[in-house]
């Protein structure tokens, strides 16, 4: 979360402390993203992600509604969730403005900016040392303007 995003103000018993949530965020594998379309219908999908402490990195079709939704308004809305009965849910949402970073579609080109969310996705989800590029996706990156969380655990 940056420094700038608003701060919790409800649920503040049950929110997860800075530590708690970057370990919930790293450990997660699939997020709900919602987008807004030009006649103001929400669409929600899920997607895989990563979170590097400041910002969360979704590689997406590039070819998707919701990419072509955010090229339109950037404005996103993003839930990671876990538990199955009541005293288990936790979840952080976060939202504010994603913004592509590196080529798109992605291919590979040397791109530093991308380095570290490339290297956290892989290992994720593939288990390799590099990032593969299918030419069908690319990264969109939101810093959080705000951040609620929840566990019910605590309760």
């Amino acid at each position: 979360m940056t420094e700038e995003a608003a701060p919790q103000r409800r649920g503040r018993r049950i929110m997860m402390d800075p530590g708690e949530r970057d370990a919930f965020l790293r450990t997660q594998r699939t997020c709900r993203v919602g987008t807004v379309g030009r006649q103001g219908a929400p669409h929600v999908g899920a997607l895989w992600f990563c979170w590097d402490g400041r910002a969360l990195w979704l590689y997406s079709l590039t070819r998707s509604r919701r990419w072509a939704q955010l090229r339109q308004d950037p404005r996103i809305a993003v839930l990671v969730d876990d538990g199955e009965d009541y005293g288990e849910l936790r979840g952080v949402e976060l939202s504010g403005r994603a913004e592509s970073v590196g080529e798109a579609p992605r291919t590979g080109a040397a791109c530093p900016e991308l380095a570290e969310a490339e290297r956290l996705f892989c290992a994720k989800y593939f288990g390799l040392p590099q990032m593969p590029h299918d030419g069908r996706h690319a990264w969109l990156r939101l810093v959080p303007a705000a951040v609620v969380s929840w566990d019910f655990r605590k309760l």
